[in-house]
């Protein structure tokens, strides 16, 4: 799986959107600055987002966008669905029918267990566990420590 600039940045737009859980909406100029996203390409994305269910927008002067849950419930996993696809490296994990070979392949098993551990590792991260560690990068001038 490779994750592109749109999932790179929407992420990044819901970790800014988690510093603000709870304060009302964040305009996308300040979403934008903050995450160096340009703000054309972040309003794609937020509309995205909302369409996904994991914000809400409001027009008008005093508009913005927030998330709707908690940021420690955003799983990374469903973030990266909503704005990626499937996890699945190759096509016929999640599809067995569109195999080119007759009968399957030996390889597929092994496409299944990459999607798997994809699957484990991006559910156990939450938006809100990377916008903490945002805090904490931050915190220590740039140097991340664990």
């Amino acid at each position: 799986m490779k994750v592109s600039t749109k999932g790179d940045y929407g992420v990044r737009a819901l970790v800014e959107l988690a510093h603000h859980f709870g304060e009302g909406p964040v305009q996308s100029a300040h979403i934008a600055s903050a995450q160096e996203v340009p703000e054309p390409y972040l309003d794609q994305l937020l509309t995205t987002l909302r369409r996904a269910g994991f914000i809400r927008s409001v027009r008008g002067p005093q508009g913005g966008h927030s998330l709707i849950d908690n940021p420690s419930e955003l799983k990374l996993s469903n973030v990266i669905v909503a704005l990626e696809g499937s996890l699945a490296p190759m096509a016929c994990v999640d599809d067995p029918e569109s195999c080119t070979k007759e009968g399957g392949c030996v390889q597929r098993g092994v496409w299944e267990r990459v999607r798997d551990a994809t699957q484990e590792i991006l559910d156990s991260v939450t938006i809100g566990d990377l916008a903490e560690q945002e805090r904490e990068y931050n915190r220590n001038g740039g140097r991340y420590y664990i």
